[in-house]
């Protein structure tokens, strides 16, 4: 998860309160697409706090399952989460994996490559270290469409001050979306390419549950908000909470979707 840079992704705990409990709930559904076959040698690339490592052990009866992260945090993290003898994390940078040709059956990233650099290379390393025939997938949130939680958040901030869209993944990552996703594996020459909308239900009990993780500093939403004045802070916090759709108890209910693209290596 800190594909994009030292600092961005610096602390497992804080992403899981911001992003990590959605991502665990998005995880099973990818899987479910992916329909995959037992016993298989699997790659996880940014494999971050273990969301879709625990659940591709929990759901897919993986031979192996090999976590990948440039963040040693969150392999520690990892290690400390997922407590099965057959995950095995390590470093590894997307762009240059650590792995030899064919090695695995299926290789997945999630929630990883709009914070890579060079998304073509990341897919191209994903497609190389990947059997004739094995699989290649990833999912991603749409930033700039139904991401709900941040869109209100980057909405909100742009408002007033333009420097926001300079940390808003809507904007800096266009490849979020059905169309540049099958391209981008097509182009890497991938076959039977395919590209799935998931969508999840997100909860918060009151404006604290959904704000607080936006205090943690890690993110591009958290690491923008820490960048501001605190007069600033609040005026953005207030022009936030007058956004967002507040049931009669306090509660907040938004929603989620991610992206999903998978293709055969020839």
């Amino acid at each position: 998860m800190s594909m994009n840079g030292p600092g961005l992704w610096g602390s497992g705990e804080a992403y899981e309160k911001y992003m990590g409990r959605w991502s665990r709930r998005i995880a099973p559904r990818f899987l479910d697409w992916l329909s995959p076959a037992p016993n298989e040698e699997w790659l996880d690339i940014g494999c971050g706090t273990g969301a879709l490592s625990s659940a591709i052990l929990a759901k897919c009866v993986p031979r192996r399952v090999v976590g990948a992260d440039t963040s040693d945090a969150f392999v520690d993290v990892s290690l400390s989460q997922v407590r099965d003898s057959r995950f095995q994390p390590c470093m590894g940078n997307a762009t240059a994996l650590p792995f030899d040709d064919d090695e695995f059956g299926i290789v997945v990233s999630g929630l990883v490559l709009n914070f890579i650099g060079d998304s073509e290379k990341a897919v191209a390393e994903m497609a190389r270290v990947v059997r004739p025939g094995g699989l290649v997938a990833l999912y991603v949130w749409d930033y700039a469409g139904h991401m709900q939680i941040m869109r209100y958040f980057f909405d909100a901030a742009v408002e007033s001050d333009i420097r926001a869209r300079e940390f808003d993944d809507g904007v800096k990552a266009p490849v979020c979306r059905p169309g540049p996703l099958s391209r981008l594996f097509t182009g890497m020459g991938l076959v039977e390419v395919d590209v799935q909308g998931i969508d999840i239900p997100t909860a918060f009990e009151d404006f604290d549950d959904y704000w607080t993780p936006f205090l943690g500093g890690t993110g591009s939403a958290p690491k923008y908000y820490a960048s501001l004045a605190s007069d600033a802070q609040i005026q953005l916090r207030e022009r936030v909470r007058r956004r967002l759709p507040t049931g009669p108890d306090g509660e907040i209910l938004l929603a989620v979707r991610a992206w999903a693209v998978k293709g055969k290596v020839r």
